[in-house]
């Protein structure tokens, strides 16, 4: 993957102020970049195997500001996998120092909206390993997302609630921190599901109707 090529596509989904910013986090440590369809338990990741490139995935539809704080997550990933290898912990102290150093010179009020700025600023003293852990920082997040007016927040339904998610069908119970224990309605499985998960053909609890 060239110079190009990660340019362009940073270009497409990042703030227009942040792309050299982000090019070059790139091009000190190159790494493969490669843009995902929607997943629903993750919105990034980060991947090295033995004898190839390291790799970074982010999901396409995040909006600008979302997908910035991705890229800068997983580009902290990267980072300490360089310098450290895989003895510390995946989101310890060295990777949240590195994340909040990485993140530093685009954490401005002239990229991210006052709504975002406050409560990132905030959650990074000391990041979470998932920005959804954080309620109100995924709230602001989500206010700026492409389809905002279709979205069906998991955490917004009724304990008992009928939705699909991922093209399965689930009963929503009860909520274990940041995750609902939901059963798969056609297997009875229980799966811990993200209190901020897009949901969708909600069927609410007779407790509402």
């Amino acid at each position: 993957m060239n110079e190009q090529q990660v340019a362009s596509l940073l270009a497409k989904h990042v703030p227009e102020q942040a792309v050299d910013y982000c090019l070059l986090l790139w091009k000190e440590k190159p790494f493969r970049l490669h843009t995902t369809k929607s997943r629903q338990t993750k919105i990034g990741d980060f991947t090295c195997k033995r004898g190839e490139p390291a790799r970074i995935t982010v999901n396409e539809d995040l909006n600008p500001y979302l997908f910035l704080v991705t890229y800068i997550h997983e580009v902290a990933h990267h980072y300490v996998f360089e310098q450290v290898g895989s003895r510390v912990e995946p989101h310890g102290t060295y990777w949240q120092q590195t994340f909040a150093r990485l993140l530093h010179p685009v954490l401005t009020p002239e990229i991210f909206p006052e709504e975002i700025f406050h409560l990132l600023s905030k959650h990074m003293r000391q990041p979470m390993a998932s920005t959804f852990a954080d309620v109100e920082l995924t709230k602001a997040f989500r206010a700026f997302d492409y389809d905002v007016h279709t979205h069906i927040v998991l955490s917004s339904l009724a304990e008992g609630s009928i939705f699909q998610l991922n093209g399965r069908t689930f009963k929503k119970g009860k909520l274990r921190r940041t995750r609902f224990l939901c059963a798969e309605v056609k297997s009875k499985r229980q799966y811990l599901v993200p209190a901020e998960a897009l949901v969708n053909n909600v069927q609410l609890s007779l407790e509402l109707i």
